[in-house]
């Protein structure tokens, strides 16, 4: 029904911190989990218009047409909203990991071949 919000509005806000801290998105590569928020954000919209739940009027949502289906669109944005959104940070997490100690493991390696000793750490 509407668990895309959920990652919708965390990608507002990280776009939102991209733009105004510039050298710490730089270094966090904001710009990643901004492209797997927003991918999975439009993804997830098309597929929720392709299936009649989000239509081009008014108020948008067909959950919100009635009453009765509120409360289970909010619980589902809660759950399966909010579990996506831990999925894309667990995401973007591994990835910052993986590049940092291939990185690091790829200077230890250039290391070794010039024959200079390395410290690690």
């Amino acid at each position: 029904m509407a668990c895309f919000l959920v990652p919708m509005a965390l990608a507002v806000a990280t776009s939102l911190m991209q733009k105004a801290a510039r050298g710490l998105a730089e270094k966090l590569k904001l710009w990643i989990l901004n492209a797997l928020l927003w991918g999975g954000v439009v993804l997830l919209a098309v597929e929720h218009v392709w299936h009649g739940e989000v239509v081009p009027w008014p108020p948008f949502l067909t959950a919100m047409t009635n009453p009765v289906e509120i409360p289970i669109m909010l619980h589902e944005m809660a759950t399966i909203g909010s579990a996506m959104s831990a999925a894309i940070l667990a995401t973007w997490g591994t990835i910052l990991a993986v590049n940092h100690y291939v990185s690091k493991m790829a200077t230890i390696r250039a290391l070794e071949q010039a024959g200079k000793p390395h410290v690690t750490q």
